[in-house]
């Protein structure tokens, strides 16, 4: 496979191939495919979805993917999905502690946690949002999720994915979207650790921009897709497992799934590197809501109301005049998860550490510790810069519900509640 070749464009039509001659051209299933290979069809929305939502890949392969085993059961008792499998905890605000990659070994499937759920994968509504805890690659291994979508998040380490159409390679400010149904393997050089979000509903867009006009956010072209390779051994085993109706299953096949030497569609994994994100602000007074930081969206038939939102928090200028500059206090219809990356977050420097994540579900109140706060309302309103961080938020309409693992851990923050308590009554009348 090819270590590094990407080619540019969120949602374009790519056409690709790791032999020349291997693309067929001016038919998608020829009687005979070129080189010996086999067409097989990857689509990731309905046959009659419209044309500008519509997603699929046409690949060109060793063998087609129907040549594996039977399935059994695997469990891996710590990734679940579906608000079924969600604890009933009080509306309280929550906050957990970065938790410690074990020494046991541990890949990206059975390095998976799940901390908060929602939704049903069976009705294609709601996400997850796990951490993956990982020491060891993925060899002889692969996942196929065809229950959703995966954003990964790298948080500590660099990440390569093997996918059925090309290799990315992701470290932490980069972030990696798997559409569901692809074949991939992870490998890590070391401890790692990723936030993970599985998303059941529909796939994950740019936001529309409105009155920003033409430019900004995230552009399509800062994301970039892999070109065709594949692996040149065909004959040792391979061990898939599948993530189906929510639930494991495994399987030994007799080759490796990455076997695609050329292909044509928009159904592709693709990498984004956060810092390329255009930051939209207010240059005058008043702090925006955070849609502004909004890089991808998973809309529902509410309009503006997301299944989930993916939006980060950068580093940015603060300009505005009379103004609070910190996120406000707020209670909010949507549910959000957060994870911190690097840096230190604006709003909660006091506890609030990289890979680490909090939980503030539809209508409970949150904001500013009382140290932001402070510090805050009685800062010089300068223009200044807040740099060397990178925060990001899941959004959903609906309701989190942390795993009993989640509750268990030994890294939920008892005291998180107490960040508020130095918040004074100074009302004069």
């Amino acid at each position: 496979m090819p270590e590094l070749a990407y080619q540019s464009g969120f949602g374009n039509q790519f056409a690709t191939e790791a032999v020349p001659g291997a693309l067929p051209q001016g038919r998608n299933s020829p009687q005979r495919a070129p080189l010996g290979l086999v067409a097989e069809l990857i689509s990731g929305s309905a046959f009659t979805a419209p044309r500008a939502s519509n997603q699929r890949t046409w690949v060109y392969r060793r063998q087609p993917s129907v040549v594996t085993g039977a399935y059994a059961p695997y469990a891996q008792p710590h990734w679940v999905t579906g608000a079924a499998a969600g604890a009933v905890v009080p509306p309280d605000p929550l906050r957990w502690h970065p938790i410690a990659i074990p020494d046991a070994p541990l890949d990206f499937v059975d390095g998976l946690r799940t901390i908060v759920v929602n939704g049903d994968p069976d009705a294609q509504t709601g996400m997850a949002a796990h951490l993956a805890l990982m020491n060891r690659s993925m060899d002889g291994r692969a996942l196929v999720n065809a229950d959703s979508e995966m954003l990964v998040i790298p948080q500590q380490g660099t990440l390569r994915f093997v996918t059925e159409l090309g290799v990315l390679d992701a470290r932490p400010g980069e972030v990696v979207l798997l559409p569901r149904g692809i074949a991939f393997s992870v490998m890590v050089g070391g401890p790692s650790r990723a936030y993970v979000c599985e998303n059941h509903g529909a796939p994950f867009r740019l936001p529309e921009l409105g009155p920003i006009g033409s430019n900004g956010l995230a552009n399509p072209r800062d994301f970039l897709a892999p070109v065709a390779g594949y692996e040149a051994r065909q004959d040792a085993p391979y061990e898939i497992i599948r993530r189906d109706g929510g639930a494991l299953w495994r399987t030994t096949q007799p080759r490796t799934p990455f076997d695609v030497v050329a292909w044509h569609g928009n159904l592709t994994p693709v990498k984004y590197d956060t810092a390329h994100f255009m930051v939209i602000g207010s240059i005058s007074f008043d702090h925006p809501d955070p849609s502004i930081f909004t890089v991808l969206t998973s809309p529902t038939d509410t309009p503006g109301t997301a299944n989930c939102d993916f939006v980060i928090f950068p580093p940015r200028w603060m300009v505005g005049e009379d103004t609070f500059r910190p996120p406000w206090y707020h209670r909010n219809v949507m549910s959000e998860f957060m994870g911190l990356v690097h840096g230190q977050y604006d709003a909660k420097p006091e506890g609030f550490k990289p890979g680490g994540m909090s939980l503030h579900n539809g209508m409970v109140p949150h904001g500013p510790d009382a140290e932001a706060f402070d510090k805050a309302s009685n800062a010089a309103l300068a223009p200044h810069k807040l740099d060397h961080t990178l925060a990001f938020m899941l959004e959903s309409r609906w309701r989190f519900k942390p795993t009993a693992f989640a509750m268990g851990c030994g890294a939920l923050d008892a005291r998180y509640a107490d960040c508020w308590t130095a918040l004074q009554d100074n009302f004069r009348p």
